[in-house]
């Protein structure tokens, strides 16, 4: 078990008794940001990570961002609260520099595979060659975003530990030790026990695996695939982000990948997504090598600048999304156990809603009451009534 952290900043210093002591378990973003936005607040945090912070979805994804594109679902305001903390995040941390916030513009496109080239169209870069049809700005620089999702896990993490004393342990967590109905401390790996006012479970969907959540609700994992190519020429690359609808030659039903450039000059493909069984440890995440040949593919046919011949493959790899039975987050606290708070299901859209949610649940841990976000609609008491 490693303790990774600095001394605690002065001002956390002098509040002493009174401030709360808070657990959150889970290195990824959601875990992170509310760390970050709870140490801000003035709470003493330990963050228990059982293997590297973001190293699983957080570290994985794809890092788009939408102002509205969640417009009408129970997850609206939440995603209009987080897009906008995004940008102010960028300013405060340096975003461009750090972890390469920038706006995009989005399109969507039809390709199609058997089709000649078209060497680029109306309404699309010249870098999209490919046998590319129907473009239509679905994003602009005004409502979509990037983040380079483990860069700007990374980064809030190291000011949540340099600027507000927030404590990193890479070690297991093993159990929420509960007193007459109240958190009394948490339980790692190796019989380390740590006392605690407050817990958050963070643990994205190897929350599923434990029995105090899965006994009031289900959390699955939905495996997705992704690719990390280095065109030989990134400038020619521009901040365009592809949404597809793909007919492959083979005439098989039509596949939805996404491809986004970034500033770094990578560009990142994901897609063929399923539902599989979530092994114990991160680690385990494998690929499926066919899933892998389809994105090359559609890589290649997308544009030039993306073939074998032209770009080079950094990353091969795949990760699980968080789902939830009813396609909404969790956060809240839990039923029936006093300062025990869960934050998980976010699905594909964990890196936008996870400042958001970091800052609504500080906020309901603190003060009592999330006032930036109302976090009712996320309560998993919503599951104890259905039974």
């Amino acid at each position: 078990m490693t303790t990774l952290s600095k001394p605690m900043a002065t001002n956390l210093t002098d509040v002493g008794e009174a401030s709360k002591r808070v657990i959150v378990c889970g290195g990824g973003v959601i875990g992170v940001c509310t760390a970050y936005f709870l140490a801000k607040k003035g709470t003493f945090v330990t963050l228990v990570e059982k293997s590297a912070v973001a190293c699983a979805a957080s570290g994985k994804a794809g890092g788009f961002l939408a102002f509205d594109w969640c417009d009408g679902s129970p997850v609206e305001s939440l995603a209009r609260a987080s897009f906008d903390l995004h940008r102010s995040l960028a300013e405060e941390l340096n975003g461009v520099e750090s972890y390469g916030y920038r706006p995009l513009t989005t399109l969507s496109v039809t390709v199609t595979e058997s089709k000649p080239s078209s060497g680029g169209g109306s309404g699309l870069p010249d870098w999209v060659n490919g046998p590319v049809k129907s473009p239509s700005t679905i994003g602009t620089t005004q409502t979509t975003a990037q983040v380079h999702p483990q860069l700007f896990t990374r980064k809030l993490l190291s000011t949540a530990v340099e600027k507000y004393g927030v404590e990193v342990v890479i070690g297991k967590f093993e159990e929420v030790r509960v007193e007459e109905g109240r958190v009394d401390s948490v339980v790692l790996e190796g019989g380390r026990v740590v006392e605690a006012d407050a817990v958050v479970l963070a643990m994205g969907p190897w929350s599923g695996k434990l029995e105090m959540l899965s006994s009031v609700f289900r959390v699955y994992g939905t495996k997705a695939h992704s690719i990390v190519l280095e065109p030989k020429e990134p400038n020619a690359i521009t901040p365009h982000a592809l949404f597809l609808t793909y007919h492959p030659s083979n005439g098989g039903q039509a596949l939805d990948p996404e491809v986004y450039p970034r500033p770094t000059g990578e560009v990142y493909l994901c897609g063929m997504s399923s539902r599989e069984e979530v092994p114990d440890d991160p680690d385990q995440v494998t690929s499926n090598p066919e899933s892998i040949e389809v994105l090359k593919r559609v890589a290649k046919t997308v544009s030039s600048y993306l073939n074998e011949g032209n770009a080079r493959v950094k990353a091969e790899q795949a990760c699980f999304l968080p789902s939830t039975e009813d396609g909404v987050p969790v956060i809240g606290e839990i039923p029936g156990i006093k300062g025990c708070y869960v934050a998980t299901g976010h699905s594909c859209w964990g890196i936008l809603n996870g400042p958001a949610t970091g800052s609504a649940l500080a906020e309901l841990i603190v003060d009592g009451v999330a006032t930036s976000v109302d976090l009712s609609r996320f309560s998993p008491s919503r599951f104890s009534k259905r039974r």
